[in-house]
């Protein structure tokens, strides 16, 4: 039977190296109430915890790549997915179960290209301990000037078309940190409209061993480096918003 046209396929793509926690992932992400979803997991040439996706092996498409990095494994894992809407779940992070439905509703209502989402913290063991941690913002322009002070936007909680990550070009995989970063201030300088969903529908994981922890430094030195790259244009897009 041929998927209800108001149930639009949504591809999960989950770039995956060395985490002990992809299983977690995996799970949140074929657990979604939301039935008209493929999950393609990008191997980034891991060496380390393949094995704890062997009991989802039949429900995900598993795709392997040499070592490139997370835009590269996104990038790569984007032009698999066949979804009207494509969505990045981090492999040490959750999807709440209604995510899908509920964004891709919201998207399907007011034909947003591309929308995130607010979001809960949970530690290293799983537990949350602070929701709703999204900063908010009163008009588009507030929300384009946060883009001169970093990204204020969690990757994982982003739903966008298909048809815009293909317009963009995709992520830029000289950047190993920045590049969703890069990619908001690019779609915001396109024109495109960058809704909010006012609901929490995804759990980030805080830990030890993620990259923006070890490698802090480097992480701000190239999110300075892409700021500075589209000051000009931001600042320039901002003067003529009003409010």
């Amino acid at each position: 039977m041929r998927p209800a046209v108001s149930m639009p396929k949504v591809s999960i793509i989950i770039p995956f190296y060395n985490d002990p926690y992809i299983d977690e992932a995996v799970m949140s992400a074929i657990g979604q109430t939301y039935k008209n979803v493929e999950v393609i997991v990008v191997d980034d040439g891991s060496t380390r915890h393949q094995e704890k996706l062997t009991p989802y092996l039949n429900r995900i498409h598993y795709v392997g790549k040499a070592n490139g990095g997370t835009a590269s494994a996104l990038n790569y894992g984007m032009t698999l997915a066949t979804g009207k809407y494509v969505t990045w779940l981090s492999s040490d992070d959750r999807f709440k179960g209604d995510k899908v439905a509920k964004q891709v509703a919201y998207m399907e209502r007011t034909l947003a290209q591309i929308s995130h989402t607010d979001y809960d913290l949970m530690n290293e063991f799983g537990a949350v301990y602070e929701t709703q941690v999204a900063p908010k913002f009163h008009s588009a322009k507030a929300f384009i000037s946060s883009l001169l002070d970093g990204c204020m936007i969690n990757g994982c909680t982003v739903m966008m078309t298909k048809q815009l990550f293909v317009n963009m070009g995709g992520f830029n995989d000289r950047l190993p940190y920045t590049h969703d970063y890069e990619m908001w201030i690019r779609v915001v300088l396109a024109g495109v409209d960058f809704h909010f969903v006012n609901e929490s529908l995804t759990i980030y994981r805080r830990h030890p061993g993620m990259g923006t922890v070890r490698h802090f430094q480097t992480v701000l030195a190239e999110a300075n480096a892409v700021t500075n790259l589209y000051r000009h244009a931001l600042n320039a897009l901002i003067a003529r918003l009003p409010g």
